[in-house]
């Protein structure tokens, strides 16, 4: 079980080797030479590691915007964090070795679902496989479930979700991306889908494109905004400020010493368009070496599949699709926020990291789908969706004996309330 763990820990939980193994992996199958191989394989890992720090440094300033948006407007309730589910599990319950082990049968269900099966997709993204395979096991172990039969489920319906998740979104995806050379391997993806739903319900009807956001016109005196990162500046800065002046000096006093909390929040907004800049470079620079080293695995060992990677692939493609998904996707869970608890669900606190990444995410597909209207509308009903699952979630992880917790990513949490309202009703009926 040490080895297991320590190979779980130190290669299949770090994504950016996973990818790059898989890139030297597909240029050997290729019969590329020594050279091609070793440069191959190093642009990719370094195409993930800077999309990483891309992403930290938007995991850093959203962190400072959730604190200062708490504070501002008294927002208390339970955050969600699978991070503290899979702690709990692991400390409390004793399941980390199941997990370590799930993680494990769940690749390894993958790849043989993709060779033998019509979802011809390969599921990359390491850390989301860790949370499946937790939720999977915790609701599992919560069914009746023990031992290799635990393992065996869990592997089973965590593999299955990583090929028919990517397989759900491929004919968007590939409307977004104009190709078929990859898939998207993110747990969010029902929520895209209801957004993408929503947006073909309220879709421009008669026309032959509906009017994306992309293709926004503007006054001459504004055409400066057309550039990516200057209309993201235009947006995020003066939300950050806003919610800054509201929230007061308080919340960061001992983070910033002397500087005034009006100019750090400007500065974090700044930083907030660095950290998507650094991502989208990362992106091009992944997509550049992953795709044609890709092929040798798609030709040789699992004919025709597609690496599903992570959500920020897609982000170069609809920019301000994900500034709008993020900002309508918030509107969303502030509302639900509100709304839910009056028909006696828990208060669950919007968490904006996944407001950016899922709600950015989805905003693209509801842009696809249904255009600007598609993209607003669409946003605000993923919010409501994404805040209606863990507060669904909260009550049957209390049932369970958990402490007021509960996840984000609504696959996983899908694939955990299958274990609750199907495996457990069958279990108890024998």
């Amino acid at each position: 079980m040490s080895v297991i763990n320590w190979i779980i820990n130190n290669v299949l939980t770090q994504a950016g080797i996973i990818i790059g193994l898989i890139a030297m992996l597909g240029l050997i199958l290729q019969k590329k030479g020594v050279g091609a191989v070793v440069i191959g394989t190093f642009k990719t890992i370094l195409g993930f590691y800077v999309l990483s720090a891309g992403s930290a440094v938007l995991v850093t300033t959203l962190t400072y915007f959730g604190v200062m948006f708490q504070a501002a407007f008294h927002t208390t309730g339970i955050v969600p964090s699978i991070e503290a589910v899979n702690g709990y599990a692991t400390n409390n319950l004793g399941l980390g070795g199941q997990i370590a082990l799930a993680f494990l049968g769940i690749f390894i269900v993958n790849i043989v679902l993709a060779r033998f099966t019509p979802w011809k997709y390969i599921f990359l993204t390491g850390q989301a496989l860790l949370w499946m395979s937790t939720m999977t096991v915790i609701f599992g172990y919560a069914a009746g479930l023990r031992g290799a039969w635990l393992i065996l489920a869990a592997s089973l319906v965590g593999g299955f979700f990583c090929v028919a998740m990517p397989a759900l979104a491929q004919p968007i995806v590939r409307r977004i991306t104009g190709n078929d050379a990859i898939a998207l391997g993110h747990f969010c993806t029902i929520g895209y889908l209801v957004e993408a739903g929503v947006a073909w319900l309220v879709r421009k009807r008669n026309v032959e494109k509906q009017p994306s956001t992309e293709d926004l016109k503007l006054p001459r005196s504004l055409e400066f905004l057309q550039d990516t990162y200057m209309s993201l500046a235009v947006v995020m800065i003066p939300l950050f400020l806003i919610v800054a002046a509201v929230a007061g000096p308080e919340p960061v006093a001992e983070d910033i010493g002397t500087m005034n909390y009006m100019m750090y929040a400007f500065l974090q907004a700044i930083q907030f368009v660095v950290g998507v800049y650094v991502l989208m470079a990362g992106v091009r620079l992944l997509l550049g070496e992953i795709v044609p080293a890709f092929r040798g695995i798609s030709m040789k060992l699992v004919p025709d599949s597609k690496p599903a990677l992570d959500c920020p692939v897609l982000f170069p493609y609809a920019p301000n699709a994900v500034v709008i998904g993020f900002i309508t996707t918030t509107i969303g869970t502030l509302i639900a926020m509100v709304a839910l608890p009056a028909i006696g669900f828990a208060v669950i606190v919007p968490g904006m990291l996944t407001n950016f990444f899922a709600g950015g995410t989805a905003g693209i597909f509801g842009n696809t789908v249904g255009g600007r209207r598609g993209a607003i509308i669409g946003g605000v009903v993923h919010g409501l969706f994404i805040t209606l699952l863990p507060a669904l979630l909260v009550t049957t992880f209390m049932n369970l004996g958990f402490p007021n917790l509960s996840a984000t990513d609504v696959d996983t949490i899908t694939a955990g309330l299958l274990f609750a309202y199907i495996v457990r009703p069958i279990m108890n009926a024998f």
